[in-house]
């Protein structure tokens, strides 16, 4: 029997999965590939809403997921991946264990980036993963539990770019589910000399706008020089009394993508063909955040559940295809949106590579939550139908504008 790995289990892992299985089943070749998902959860983080207050819905089972489609996942964290033997290094509950496989599908995802400075790794959360934000949200309870001080109402958020922005838009709810109203202070700081300076032009007069009506400050063109469980020191002299400290500066590729030979972009994604094959490395196939792909002729794609989602799907029924000597399905996508949270204000959504404004507030705010709590779930009823139906290799329609301009 032949085995096909899946390493991750975010948007593109979890996808390539069920695609790799909805293709072996189209073939009638059950009995002769194995499909084995490989993660250090047992779960499927919606790791966009990561930074919302309720996080009751942002991990799902993956026995619920990939038990009806006849996938095989087991739990273990990547040591090291040798591409020429074929050989994956895993470490699990039971020690080592090296698992060989005939092809393989990298979506490990991304981290955030975390520099060396004096005190981040003890003092600062974030919201990149599922436990980060579990943890984030008993502080956030302990907080509730404390005596009142400068330090206890006021957020530090570093990093003004997407997460970092719906993480700041997020706290005056989040403050107020735990009893600290009045005085709050919410502050975000960034080294740009603009708030969303990676979002664009026509989009930054419509985030400082919601940002001034949450009250939420800015330090910009500073940087962290260190930080200590009573707030952050900032290269500008000044220090930020604060007991909770978000980091949300940067995402870098998993640095597993280092144990391949070949080309990597400045955030160290591998480069993939438009079926998802590494470049180079036969039998290799990469999805989502650890993947750049250029899918449209001109712009490769971003770290977004948009782009890891049809990734997963079409690296999926490329990996079967490939195994069983049939024709791949090239991916393209010919548009690009962003629907950007501003928490109590509401949201903005754009289109274009340029980023042009078409909503905002309470229209746009609808359509995040359409994505957020809807189109980017897989089905949970348990049929083997609906979870193949929505993992054929297709791109989606963009998403819904309700009052568009």
């Amino acid at each position: 029997m032949a085995r096909i790995v899946v390493l991750g289990a975010g948007f593109a892992g979890l996808w390539a999965a069920i695609g790799a299985a909805r293709k072996r089943d189209e073939i009638g070749a059950g009995s002769d590939i194995e499909i084995r998902l490989v993660d250090r959860n047992p779960y499927h983080n919606i790791r966009v809403r990561n930074y919302e207050a309720d996080l009751s819905e942002t991990a799902l089972p993956l026995a619920q997921l990939l038990d009806p489609i006849g996938v095989t996942h087991g739990l273990g964290e990547v040591e090291a991946i040798d591409p020429v033997r074929r050989q994956i290094s895993l470490v699990t509950s039971g020690g080592g264990e090296m698992l060989g496989y005939d092809r393989l599908v990298l979506a490990l995802g991304s981290e955030v980036m975390r520099p060396d400075i004096p005190g981040l790794a003890d003092h600062a959360f974030d919201v990149d993963t599922y436990a980060a934000a579990l943890r984030l949200d008993d502080h956030f309870a302990s907080l509730g539990r404390s005596t009142p001080s400068p330090g206890r109402s006021t957020i530090a958020v570093v990093g003004a770019g997407f997460t970092g922005i719906e993480v700041a838009a997020e706290m005056p709810e989040r403050l107020a589910r735990v009893g600290i109203t009045g005085s709050r202070r919410i502050i975000l700081v960034d080294p740009n000399p603009a708030v969303g300076a990676t979002i664009g032009a026509h989009a930054q007069p419509v985030i400082e706008t919601a940002l001034a009506s949450l009250d939420v400050e800015t330090r910009l063109g500073v940087r962290v020089t260190s930080v200590e469980a009573a707030g952050i020191h900032l290269n500008s002299g000044e220090f930020i009394p604060a007991q909770t400290v978000i980091w949300c500066a940067g995402m870098r590729a998993s640095r597993l993508a280092a144990n391949f030979p070949g080309a990597r972009d400045r955030l160290g994604r591998l480069l993939v063909d438009p079926f998802m094959r590494v470049a180079d490395l036969p039998g290799v196939f990469a999805a989502g955040d650890i993947a750049s792909s250029v899918v449209d002729g001109l712009h490769p794609t971003v770290m977004s559940c948009q782009f890891a989602r049809p990734m997963g799907r079409f690296a999926g029924h490329n990996v079967v295809a490939d195994l069983a000597g049939q024709p791949m399905l090239p991916l393209r996508i010919d548009w690009y949106v962003t629907v950007l949270d501003l928490g109590g204000w509401g949201a903005l959504y754009t289109e274009g590579w340029d980023r042009e404004v078409r909503a905002m507030g309470a229209a746009a705010k609808a359509t995040k939550q359409t994505i957020n709590c809807k189109r980017i779930y897989p089905p949970l009823s348990g049929s083997k139908d609906e979870l193949f139906a929505a993992a054929a290799p297709t791109v989606q329609a963009p998403p819904p504008t309700y009052g568009a301009r």
